[in-house]
């Protein structure tokens, strides 16, 4: 299927250019006037788009899709999902070692026509999908409070580069970071992930670990949007954040507009009600949340939810209409531990029109420029 769409590509960069017979020309008078042809007038088309053009519905629906890599049949679920990528967690490296590993994910990438985006967790601390095995790294990363504690910004910094150059030889183009949630508050939820200092220092942070991660041709994706604060974990609960938007606008949001401003090419929803913005639904299924993000903030790129597993989200909706509800509140990449039965659900909802083909094809190719700008397509 990889080459279809490459020779899909290289039959229009040759249309046009065939040797034409050789014919005998009359002299033509100088205020003779040569209507243009349709080819003159035709502007070549962005190869993004003839592929997207390319692509099934059932392909344009994968593509939505940043799902949790199975422990099994991995290869054959990229077949029947055309998933847009997958998001490694501490299983998929154990046993392994980096040549091993690299291995794997070149499999993977081998299977599936259109490069995959290969995305991990690994913030240091308490988070680590890969140095937490000692055949990738003798210790684990340290957090960035830690880091921070024991060299200032200068330290911090290595580590996220040599962090970024760890992940990218490995095979893998998405880091799940930085971590831009300000957490004042000693035991709360996000403190052990958070910088833990102000929105400045934060902001700082966050933006030159954008361009650490690009340096080495690896995506980055802020976290948690619009600040996690002091709130306790959706992993177990529905949590409801009742802060001002002033508090928000003057705190929280600072480190994600440092993100932004630095070229940051994804932002990761949180399960938080935020009652600022929408007192009923999560972030991550707010569409006035969303609207925020991309009007008052002016985000263009791919906005991502956390994974639609958390009991915040289990709790309210099932797996089908969260997925279905994440797609219409403006998400382009849905994290997804049941897309199985997640991804038959957006199908069904866009043929029967209630996502619209429009707003896809807006999400998949927000996604394809991502997987362009990171080298892996065109």
């Amino acid at each position: 299927m990889r080459q279809i769409y490459l020779l899909l590509l290289l039959t229009f960069l040759l249309c046009g250019c065939t040797a034409a017979p050789e014919v005998s020309i009359e002299p033509v008078s100088p205020t003779a006037q040569t209507a243009p042809t349709e080819s003159q007038n035709t502007e070549p088309m962005d190869p993004l788009q003839q592929l997207l053009d390319a692509m099934t519905l059932e392909e344009k629906v994968g593509q939505l899709f940043l799902a949790r890599c199975p422990a099994e049949n991995a290869a054959d679920d990229l077949a029947a999902y055309h998933l847009g990528g997958y998001l490694l967690f501490g299983q998929d490296f154990d046993n392994e070692t980096p040549d091993s590993f690299r291995e794997k994910i070149s499999g993977y990438q081998n299977a599936s026509p259109i490069p995959l985006l290969i995305a991990v967790d690994e913030e240091g601390g308490t988070v680590c999908r890969v140095s937490s095995h000692q055949s990738f790294r003798s210790q684990r990363f340290p957090s960035p409070r830690e880091a921070y504690a024991a060299g200032g910004m200068e330290y911090l910094l290595a580590t996220e580069t040599e962090k970024a150059e760890l992940l990218s030889s490995l095979g893998i183009n998405v880091i799940m970071g930085p971590v831009c949630d300000i957490t004042p508050g000693f035991g709360a939820f996000m403190q052990p992930r958070s910088l833990g200092e102000s929105p400045e220092i934060t902001g700082r942070f966050a933006a030159s670990a954008v361009q650490i991660y690009s340096d080495s041709q690896l995506g980055s994706v802020l976290k948690h949007f619009p600040g996690y604060g002091n709130n306790p974990d959706t992993h177990t609960d529905m949590v409801t954040d009742a802060r001002s938007l002033e508090e928000l606008e003057t705190v929280d949001l600072l480190p994600f507009e440092a993100g932004i401003q630095a070229g940051c090419d994804a932002i990761l929803m949180s399960h938080n009600i935020i009652s600022a913005l929408d007192d009923t639904a999560p972030a991550s299924l707010s569409p006035a949340v969303h609207d925020y993000l991309r009007n008052t903030m002016d985000f263009d790129g791919v906005i991502v939810t956390d994974d639609l597993v958390m009991a915040a989200i289990t709790q309210a909706y099932g797996a089908e209409e969260a997925a279905v509800l994440a797609v219409l509140s403006g998400n382009d990449l849905l994290c997804c531990t049941d897309y199985p039965v997640q991804y038959p659900a957006v199908l069904e909802a866009v043929r029967a029109n209630r996502i619209s083909e429009e707003q896809l094809e807006e999400s998949v190719l927000r996604t394809l420029k991502w997987k362009q700008k990171l080298g892996l397509i065109f």
